[in-house]
């Protein structure tokens, strides 16, 4: 099926283009998630005419994940886990946990946002998390996870 991409989806194209996907791909995910539409005559003179609005709000979220990334970048979070006498954790910290602290220092950000390069923290010390804004914007955190013995 060939759709119009209203959005930028990495490892498929930018705003605009006209690619081929799977139809379950399309019906499933680009379509309802308002990402995509049919590439029919009338969708595609229908976003030639939105083009300029649409590319003015791709530009707002891109300036807004980077104004966030500039907040966000070098920040350090602090976690206090049960830990064992060697430092391993008896739980781990997860992007979850990660999230909800952002959340609470007044940071919007969801918990699928959070790239945990090696899966969940299982150690006490600093880990360096990424978290990704925008398809182009990725901030790097400090997650400082410190050990309660029991």
């Amino acid at each position: 099926m060939q759709v119009i991409l209203l959005d930028k989806i990495i490892n498929l194209g930018s705003l605009g283009d006209i690619v081929k996907v799977k139809d379950g791909y399309a019906r499933n995910f680009l379509i309802p998630t308002g990402r995509a539409r049919r590439a029919t005559e009338a969708n595609k003179a229908e976003f030639e005419a939105r083009r300029a609005e649409l590319e003015r709000q791709s530009a707002e979220r891109l300036s807004k994940a980077q104004e966030q990334a500039g907040k966000l970048n070098g920040d350090v979070i602090k976690l206090t886990q049960k830990a064992g006498v060697d430092g391993r954790l008896f739980g781990s910290v997860t992007n979850h946990d990660i999230a909800e602290e952002l959340r609470k220092q007044g940071f919007d950000v969801h918990k699928s946002q959070i790239r945990l390069a090696n899966g969940p923290i299982k150690t006490v010390g600093d880990t360096t998390v990424g978290i990704s804004l925008h398809t182009d914007v990725v901030a790097e955190i400090t997650v400082s996870v410190y050990g309660e013995t029991v």
